[in-house]
């Protein structure tokens, strides 16, 4: 029989302070009409002292491991996604471990942006498929304010923090599970986002920077491409999808995409407008929204998909 990886919960955690448009609208020269127009962005969260990438993906996993009704301990693998961990070592997936009390077990961070979380779905999906353990949790952590240049009106405003988790678990048989990933990269295209600082060039963390048209054509282009790509290699067709789990970047990219699939946008699952751009962290944290709120439901068909800077972008197949 074929072992695949099935999702057995999901969970989210969100820093309690909301920040508004309105209230950005105090500090730096905008106005909520123009972030809403073109962002679809209404609000964010942004993590207080003391809350960190850590903190926020430990409280994200205790919930999906709620969700799956499985004790912290028959845990065997953490993969993380992140750009912003809370130190340049150890890998804040250890400090996660320790957090919910894993005595032993793999765990490591992934760094591919936007798309680290469909990263690191494929790697601990392809984990258990070897053998590597039987149950994983899967998160997506970012506290990109901590990166933001908040006298650039054009990034400051897109961006909020969070996190998301999901807990896979191996099974033999059945139709469920993660039925196809694909992942890309393109470096020639790494000065369109990126951050100016880092420690082997300039020793200091730096902010962020993004052409934000140049990206968003690409965008567009690149999640169209991998999500048809996904769906060819497990033989299904884009009129089969119920769901269509994005990254929320910006609402003009989710709608151009949809345009360009010929997808029914009420099948987008949109929370960019709350959550605003979470890096990582945002297939998850859409996801288990759309989980919770009962929208998604066991036997959906689910396209997981994401961009980020690097480029590096992906998609995932999942039956639920």
């Amino acid at each position: 029989m074929s072992r695949r990886s099935i999702i057995a919960g999901t969970g989210a955690a969100l820093p309690p302070r909301r920040v508004t448009n309105a209230e950005l609208a105090e500090r730096v020269d905008t106005t909520h009409e123009w972030i809403v127009e073109r962002t679809g962005i209404e609000a964010r969260h942004i993590a207080a002292d003391g809350e960190t990438t850590a903190t926020l993906a430990t409280e994200a996993a205790q919930k999906a491991l709620a969700a799956a009704g499985l004790a912290a301990d028959r845990i065997g693998l953490i993969v993380l996604a992140t750009a912003t961990p809370d130190q340049t070592f150890p890998a804040s997936a250890v400090r996660v471990q320790a957090a919910l009390g894993i005595d032993d077990c793999i765990a490591f961070d992934v760094q591919a942006v936007c798309t680290g979380f469909l990263y690191a779905l494929s790697i601990a999906d392809n984990m258990l498929k070897g053998g590597m353990a039987e149950h994983a949790l899967v998160i997506g952590s970012e506290t990109f304010s901590r990166i933001l240049d908040w006298d650039d009106r054009g990034t400051c405003v897109l961006f909020g923090d969070g996190a998301g988790a999901v807990v896979l678990s191996a099974a033999d048989g059945g139709d469920r599970g993660i039925l196809a990933t694909r992942l890309h990269a393109d470096g020639r295209h790494a000065d369109l986002l990126y951050v100016d600082g880092g420690v082997s060039t300039t020793g200091t963390v730096g902010k962020l920077r993004m052409k934000g048209k140049e990206v968003f054509r690409h965008a567009v282009t690149n999640l169209a491409d991998v999500l048809n790509e996904t769906l060819a290699a497990a033989g299904h067709h884009a009129d089969e999808i119920d769901w269509v789990v994005p990254h929320q970047a910006n609402k003009r990219i989710l709608d151009a995409t949809a345009r360009k699939l010929g997808l029914d946008p009420a099948k987008v699952i949109v929370t960019v407008d709350q959550h605003a751009n979470t890096s990582a962290a945002s297939v998850p944290l859409a996801l288990d929204v759309a989980v919770k709120d009962g929208r998604i439901k066991k036997g959906d068909l689910v396209v997981l998909e994401a961009m980020g800077g690097g480029f590096t972008w992906g998609a995932a197949l999942v039956r639920f």
